[in-house]
């Protein structure tokens, strides 16, 4: 096991304006399960491709352990890559794909069975291990793919998006099982992902990054309750977090005639230096009051029932808000598209952000 290192490491791809990644630091500790997230064209596969050898460093180095691996050919690196498309040989047996790796390095043949059949046992494979590849269903193949990596007993796993082309349902099983396996393992894994909820599920840590830049690496809980700037803000929650325009008054955040009472951090620095803020709510932080009581009145459009909660999806005719406002709300008891509710919130749970800079002001 090792921790992995990335000092300042950048790709810039010939025949483009400006690098796809400018300069990334960033450390990964032994034995963690850090995760890249971002929209796409982010940087953050590259970022992985980087570290496995794919693509060029053009500038810094990347460390595992002590070792300075950034000109380093791939197959001397230790580190064994998951692709998204699984990239199984069809013609060879799932056992033969996963041995395939090792049967190269000359490892020996009963050594190789013996590795095999761990990890077909801890990947639930061993009824499969005589099947071809086209006779398995696509988590099935994604669990032979992970056997091939685990088999050769690397420093690292690299994943790049593994589990885009599973259906939703086997996704989070599949997700579990690799979160699971990992823990057990022990293993330094890198994780490349663009779905923020896999992110927020499987990681250790979470790197958001937009634009090759780190918004903010922490821990997924952390993430959610203090994000760093608005990109953060907007980007990690499902559904989102609600972002409101208003205007600086009088320590408070005005939103058109409303005053949002804020945190006694963000109430301190809202003024003349920070006039124009963001104020963020998320969807639970809502709480429905009746008229008179001073609350934002949201007009309900659309209401998705989840069983135990649901999402109230409203207009509000308040300067400053956006085109949607949702609501998290009983999935018992809830309101029907048509009505009128009227919301407010508490300070602590009002997330406050410089409009123009996106820093966070909030405590």
């Amino acid at each position: 096991m090792a921790t992995v290192t990335f000092e300042k490491a950048q790709r810039w791809y010939p025949g483009t304006d400006a690098p796809a990644v400018p300069g990334i630091d960033l450390e990964i500790n032994d034995g963690e399960f850090m995760v890249l997230v971002g929209p796409s064209g982010c940087g953050k596969s590259t970022t992985l491709r980087m570290l496995a050898g794919l693509e060029e460093v053009n500038e810094g180095r990347i460390l595992i352990g002590d070792r300075d691996i950034t000109h380093m050919p791939p197959k001397d690196r230790d580190i064994a890559m998951v692709f998204q498309n699984y990239a199984l040989y069809p013609h060879m047996s799932v056992a033969d794909n996963m041995a395939f790796a090792l049967k190269m390095a000359k490892v020996p043949e009963a050594q190789r069975k013996e590795r095999v059949a761990e990890a077909a046992r801890l990947l639930g494979l061993e009824d499969y291990l005589e099947r071809k590849p086209k006779a398995l269903s696509g988590g099935q193949r994604q669990r032979v793919a992970m056997g091939r990596a685990i088999v050769r007993n690397p420093q690292v796993f690299c994943m790049d998006e593994p589990l885009s082309n599973l259906d939703a349902k086997m996704r989070v099983q599949t997700r579990t099982d690799i979160a699971k396996l990992q823990s057990d393992l022990g293993v330094t894994t890198v994780y490349v992902t663009h779905d923020q909820v896999e992110a927020m599920t499987m990681g250790d840590r979470v790197a958001v990054m937009k634009d090759g830049l780190l918004q903010q690496v922490d821990t997924p809980l952390r993430l959610y309750d203090k994000p760093q700037n608005l990109f953060v803000a907007g980007f990690i929650g499902s559904p989102q977090m609600n972002l409101i325009s208003g205007r600086a008054k009088d320590g408070q955040a005005q939103i058109g005639d409303y005053l949002v009472p804020v945190d006694p951090a963000a109430s301190q620095q809202i003024g003349a230096q920070h006039e124009q803020i963001t104020v963020g709510v998320r969807p639970e932080a809502w709480r429905v009051v009746s008229d008179g009581e001073g609350g934002l009145p949201v007009r309900v459009t659309v209401v998705e029932e989840l069983g135990a909660d649901s999402y109230v999806y409203g207009t509000c005719d308040v300067e400053g808000t956006p085109g949607n406002v949702i609501i998290r709300v009983s999935g018992r008891n809830h309101p029907q598209k048509g009505e009128t509710l009227y919301v407010t919130t508490d300070p602590q749970d009002v997330h406050v952000f410089d409009t123009e800079t996106g820093e966070r002001l909030s405590d």
